[in-house]
């Protein structure tokens, strides 16, 4: 099985056709309702020394960090909607701009401070120590990560390090900013933050009432071996954020999800009639891969697909709003994902 950073370069490369230096903190301004621009004037009062719980133990944080560094694929944009100019952050390989960035992580960079040039390096060979270590940061954050327990030893000896609190690439954008405004000294803004960004979703989801309830699978396939329907698991970050639209997770996820603590899993097409789904949602690059996949023996049984409930997504940058959601990036998914899910529950495919 794929590894979510081998599988992101996969999709990087085509192979999968089917699938899928600034200073640390900004300027001060007043709370405003959207996370981009609103920052908090202060570290909270006697926030730190704080300890940090995460998957590999806990890490102390002695004073306010002013390097602050990033490994995860959506820890920049946390950091960022809590007020702070990370230092260096994980290039965006698969759905980035031209820049290895994100269009919204970079309009809440300029709104911190319109000069600022944030370093990005890649992750694609594995965790670029040397270049993390250039940044000279005095914290390092992971908190949506694959990084194993060797990668957070070699980063701990360059800086204090907070990984995952679960499961690897499965921690919620809430838990995120939860734990990284703990780390940053920032859990006030952080709790306004979130309850900002969960607004914006409230409100958006409920143009939408007929989502409520229905059952959603995100799957991709593998041209080369169209044997297997390849599902993201519950703890995946596309089905979090389907769930806290309003969606459940199909019956075929939620079994394959039991005792399995992978992003993803695999169910073989000869069972394809029984992935029940009110909405099926997968990635192409070409519309006509849709016609290769409905006109599959196997395959084309899939009940979403063989009725038009489903979502062909070939715009990777609003894709990525989704894989990895944050309160920069939701703004986007909700204007341009969320419609699309929409559409396909109606029985309208969504290209």
């Amino acid at each position: 099985m794929h590894t979510r950073r081998s599988l992101v370069t996969v999709l990087a490369t085509g192979a999968v056709a089917l699938a899928l230096t600034a200073c640390s903190t900004g300027p001060t301004a007043e709370a405003s309702a959207d996370p981009a621009t609103a920052t908090s004037s202060s570290v909270d009062k006697d926030a730190f020394p704080t300890t940090v719980k995460h998957a590999f133990g806990e890490t102390t944080v002695s004073a306010e960090p002013k390097r602050v560094a990033t490994v995860g694929w959506n820890d920049q944009d946390i950091v960022v909607s809590l007020g702070v100019l990370p230092v260096g952050a994980t290039k965006i390989t698969w759905g980035g701009n031209a820049g290895g960035s994100t269009d919204w992580f970079d309009a809440g960079v300029a709104k911190l401070d319109p000069k600022a040039e944030i370093p990005r390096y890649d992750d694609t060979a594995g965790v670029p120590f040397d270049k993390i270590a250039a940044t000279k940061p005095d914290l390092i954050l992971g908190v949506n990560s694959g990084i194993t327990q060797e990668d957070y030893d070699k980063l701990s000896k360059i800086a204090p390090t907070v990984a995952f609190p679960g499961e690897a690439w499965g921690t919620s954008w809430e838990d995120s900013v939860k734990l990284v405004g703990q780390a940053l000294g920032r859990s006030t803004r952080a709790t306004e933050v979130t309850a900002e960004t969960n607004k914006q979703i409230d409100d958006a989801v409920a143009k939408y009432p007929q989502i409520k309830g229905k059952s959603a699978a995100w799957a991709w396939f593998t041209p080369t071996d169209l044997s297997v329907v390849s599902l993201y698991t519950s703890h995946d970050l596309r089905p979090q954020i389907l769930r806290r639209f309003g969606m459940t997770d199909a019956p075929t996820v939620t079994s394959l999800s039991k005792g399995n603590k992978q992003f993803s899993a695999n169910l073989s097409a000869e069972k394809s009639s029984t992935l029940a789904a009110d909405a099926l949602i997968f990635y192409v690059e070409k519309p006509e891969e849709v016609d290769t996949l409905k006109k599959h023996p196997l395959l084309g049984q899939i009940p979403a697909l063989k009725s038009n409930h489903y979502v062909a997504s070939a715009d990777n940058a609003t894709a990525l709003t989704m894989s990895s959601p944050s309160p920069l990036s939701m703004p986007v998914a909700l204007e341009k994902f969320l419609p699309k899910i929409a559409s396909a529950v109606d029985g309208t495919p969504a290209q």
